[in-house]
């Protein structure tokens, strides 16, 4: 069975550096493979892409550039913020979540603690850099399993069944549907 875009795939992976260090893999994970929704957004582009037509059993080796993986390291995405707001026991290299305006966290790592300042780095630990992928397609669940996205952005999952921003499909089907009497 052929790997297509909407399939949910499983796969065994190891992800590695150019220099062969390990970053990733299945057996980090403890052995289960990594399943998603294939070309629906849930990986990096290069990866997605790499098991997109593989059939299962088959295995192949990639080199993904960063431009197909977590991007180019950018400099705006380096921050500097006052000591002031940080506990004691804050240290360099820790990862810490920043609290954006939307409720949720964004991932950082403190670069550097000065005297009144600390460096915050926002980009992906894997910005910028080479990986290489060892990847073995074990299971496809044909058919299109993507999630629905409302005309807001927003998934099936996120806004329940009181969505106030229906798909052109959900209002179609309404348009189409018998008023009751």
């Amino acid at each position: 069975m052929v790997a297509q875009k909407g399939n949910i795939v499983k796969v065994e992976y190891e992800g590695r550096l150019e220099d062969g260090t390990v970053f990733d893999s299945t057996a980090k994970h403890g052995g289960e493979p990594l399943e998603f929704i294939l070309q629906a957004g849930q990986m990096i582009k290069g990866f997605d892409n790499a098991v997109a037509g593989m059939e299962v059993g088959e295995e192949k080796e990639v080199t993904l550039q960063p431009e197909d993986a977590y991007g180019e390291r950018n400099p705006e995405y380096v921050i500097r913020v006052p000591k002031e707001n940080f506990p004691a026991e804050a240290k360099e290299g820790m990862m810490i979540g920043l609290p954006m305006p939307n409720g949720q966290q964004a991932p950082a790592v403190i670069a550097k603690i000065e005297d009144t300042e600390v460096t915050l780095d926002l980009n992906a630990p894997m910005a910028g850099k080479v990986l290489i992928f060892k990847i073995k397609l074990v299971e496809v669940v044909e058919g299109d399993h993507t999630p629905k996205v409302h005309e807001c952005g927003c998934g099936d999952e996120a806004c329940g069944e009181n969505c106030a921003c229906e798909s052109e499909e959900d209002k179609s089907e309404e348009e189409a549907a018998p008023a009751a009497q």
